[in-house]
């Protein structure tokens, strides 16, 4: 894997550094060819690495149909110099190839002077479609849908479907999945090319071969969840209608695709105590970096001050027994990691829906059970292992049976209380409408610190008598 990986990076570099030369030396032409046989997604990565001046002059030497695509695939630093670049002609022809919903992806990502224009040189009807959906919340599946879909009647036939298609299926964005409808734009039924194909009797009527029984999205579901139930029932579309049941758009897969890796980004990023960002790391600045983590870690860093304020309080403890301070790290450590284990499983159910706040019994019961089984083990590795290693291999006399016996009893607690805190924060956050990912790593880690020390410090208390 790793040489694959390799061999793909050198031929990017050679890639990339012969379509710089050939732009340097203006073989237009030799250019153009090269293109030919890309697929725009890889041009677009190819673009986005570009000198800023080379990038207007190569994406000029692309098709039209290319362009758009090309043009859909650029991170939004490179559409926004392109658009401010392009002549009035140029955008207009760029819009006119796009689909609806990545021309308002790209809205999305633009400042308000390029918006305006972008609205300037679409179609009327364009620009109203756009208007409508951009009033839907961000995160509804209204503002992820698309409007451009075949719509059949229940009483054309499966010829009559197929010349909608073949009149439509150019500016639709997806010919997979036909929705049927009523006169008044009710979503009645589906059928699918696969069934229309298979048909043989070309007078049928859609009505009767159609899928009568349809899942739906409202638009104002949100759409991680609208993207959830199309993994769920595999669906490579989803019909959305509004309150009145009226078929007002569809989601794709491929926008499918791009609201799970969002969603994955945004929760992993807050999980290590980051704040979102939809720009890619190396086009971040240094400064927007660190505007996205220094209120975390100075969050963080001024809640340790419990951990301090716990290890001040037992300052008597550790100067009569000064071995046990070198354990703490290990004990911290280990709570920490196990809280961790459990709050990612946690949150995982969670965004897939597989657990509920209804659960959080079972959850807790479930991971309780866990967490005496693996603090048991550890406490028994950890037994023999300060005996041995720490006691008399290192000849540390302060490493007594005794000593080692706080530790493993410090073990077995903390693993057990890490795992249920671990289970219990996201679903209370969830519970409360916080996003459970914050409750991941930082904010929990900090709870288990401070409870390894309380429950290390009252073993080392009653067994050492210190």
């Amino acid at each position: 894997m790793a040489e694959a990986e390799e061999r793909f990076e050198e031929v990017y570099d050679e890639l990339r550094d012969e379509l710089e030369e050939l732009c340097h030396e203006k073989r237009y032409n030799d250019l153009r060819k090269r293109f030919l046989d890309m697929n725009p997604a890889d041009i677009a990565w190819l673009f986005d690495d570009m000198p800023e001046d080379h990038l207007p002059v190569m994406f000029r030497l692309l098709s039209k149909e290319v362009a758009a695509d090309v043009f859909i695939n650029l991170e939004s630093d490179s559409q926004e110099m392109l658009i401010k670049g392009f002549s009035n002609s140029e955008l207009e022809a760029i819009l006119d190839e796009m689909f609806l919903d990545d021309t308002i992806d790209v809205i999305e990502e633009m400042p308000a002077n390029v918006v305006k224009r972008i609205l300037k040189y679409s179609d009327p009807e364009t620009r109203s479609e756009i208007n409508k959906i951009l009033q839907y919340p961000e995160d509804s599946a209204g503002s992820l849908m698309t409007t451009e879909f075949i719509r059949l009647r229940r009483t054309t036939t499966v010829a009559g479907a197929f010349d909608v298609i073949r009149q439509k299926g150019d500016d639709s964005e997806t010919i997979n999945v036909s929705y049927v409808t009523d006169e008044e734009r009710h979503l009645i039924g589906y059928v699918t090319i696969r069934t229309l194909v298979l048909e043989k009797d070309t007078s049928a009527l859609i009505g009767d071969i159609m899928e009568p029984n349809v899942i739906s999205a409202m638009t104002t579901d949100d759409k991680e969840s609208v993207v959830q139930r199309m993994s769920k029932y595999d669906f490579d579309t989803m019909p959305v209608v509004d309150a009145e049941n009226r078929l007002v758009g569809i989601i794709t897969f491929d926008d499918a695709i791009d609201v799970i890796e969002e969603e994955a980004t945004e929760d992993i990023e807050k999980m290590a105590a980051i704040t979102p960002s939809d720009r890619p790391y190396l086009r971040t600045a240094v400064f927007d970096i660190w505007k996205s983590r220094i209120p975390w870690l100075m969050i963080l860093m001024l809640s340790s001050t419990f951990t301090g304020m716990i290890i001040s309080s037992f300052e008597g403890a550790l100067a009569s027994c000064v071995v046990l301070t070198a354990f703490i790290p290990m004990l911290m450590g280990t709570g920490g990691n196990c809280s961790n284990q459990t709050s990612a499983t946690v949150i995982r159910g969670l965004s897939l829906q597989e657990i509920e706040f209804r659960d959080i019994f079972k959850v807790i019961w479930k991971e309780a059970k866990v967490g005496l089984l693996a603090g048991a083990a550890l406490a028994a590795v950890s037994f023999i292992k300060v005996l041995l290693f720490d006691g008399m291999l290192l000849g540390n006399p302060e490493v007594t049976p005794m000593v080692s016996a706080v530790i493993s009893f410090t073990l077995i607690c903390t693993v057990f209380c890490s795992k249920i805190v671990g289970a219990f924060m996201p679903l209370f956050a969830k519970k409360v409408g916080a996003d459970p990912a914050v409750m991941a790593s930082p904010f929990i880690t900090t709870v288990v610190d401070a409870l390894s020390l309380v429950i290390y410090f009252g073993f080392a208390t009653v067994l050492l008598g210190i």
